[in-house]
């Protein structure tokens, strides 16, 4: 349990000033930031070597803070994925309160309500979102276990977290759904 505080009180001071991290999510690996922060945004394009096209989703725990950062009026697809066994990003349309470089062209931001107790204590303690993406360079897969994540990557970043690091079950990534201005829900990655 001292790792794992340890942990989360050397990612709130890099998220505060605006570093980057590696981190466990509940679904794989993640590189993440204040959700807030622009530049810090840019770090994880840089790092990636990723197009600023390609979009990345930000980290909840409570689904109150869903409205904070959305418009779009038919926000409850939670009863829609409830039955589903496994985490969910949904796509949401006129996203508010966040930088332009984390935004997606068409207006809309993916949002994942977290139940991994890791993720959950840290955004409470935060405070904020925090964003999510592969922690993986782009183009080349999205590593299923700690031990596959690339070396430039674990450098490239301020702080690695040691939690679930010996972890030997691969991770899956997320189910992707967007909930339409009508409420409809169209499934993007089953």
């Amino acid at each position: 349990m001292m790792k794992y505080k340890k942990d989360i009180e050397s990612c709130l001071e890099v998220l505060h000033n605006g570093g980057l991290i590696l981190y466990p999510t509940d679904t794989i690996w993640g590189l993440g930031c204040d959700a807030t922060n622009e530049m810090a945004i840019q770090k994880i394009f840089n790092l990636k070597q990723r197009s600023e096209e390609k979009s990345m989703i930000i980290l909840l725990a409570e689904e109150s803070e869903i409205s904070t950062y959305t418009q779009q009026k038919s926000i409850k697809v939670y009863d829609y994925i409830k039955g589903l066994n496994k985490p969910v990003t949904v796509i949401y349309n006129l996203a508010v309160n966040l930088p332009s470089n984390l935004i997606n062209n068409d207006g809309s931001i993916g949002i994942r309500l977290v139940q991994d107790d890791f993720c959950q204590s840290l955004i409470k303690e935060f405070g904020k979102p925090i964003v999510s993406t592969s922690a993986n360079i782009s183009g080349y897969p999205a590593p299923a276990l700690f031990s596959d994540i690339d070396v430039l990557i674990k450098n490239g970043v301020d702080y690695v977290v040691e939690h679930r690091q010996e972890e030997q079950h691969a991770s899956q990534p997320s189910a992707i759904v967007k909930i339409e201005e009508n409420g409809s829900v169209t499934i993007i990655r089953p």
